[in-house]
């Protein structure tokens, strides 16, 4: 299951690829990775998720700051 932290981040990303018109598999192609890895990545259902060598590439890729996948402000899990 990931967490609330993890899927804020990973719905940052999808948004703003998909404000920039970038499918799954183009994004994958230009990160080197295969398409699976992306959609599990994007899915709630699997364990995948960014790591920040990631999102310093996705930066690259989208054209944003790192920071811009990141909350202002920590986000708190429910215990």
């Amino acid at each position: 299951m990931k967490s609330k932290f993890e899927m804020f981040v990973i719905n940052k990303v999808k948004a703003r690829r998909q404000e920039l018109d970038i499918s799954q598999k183009e994004l994958a192609n230009l990160m080197e990775l295969s398409i699976g890895f992306v959609g599990k990545i994007e899915s709630p259902k699997y364990p995948s998720s960014w790591n920040l060598d990631h999102l310093n590439k996705l930066s690259e890729i989208l054209k944003c700051s790192p920071k811009d996948f990141l909350p202002e402000k920590s986000i708190k899990e429910k215990k």
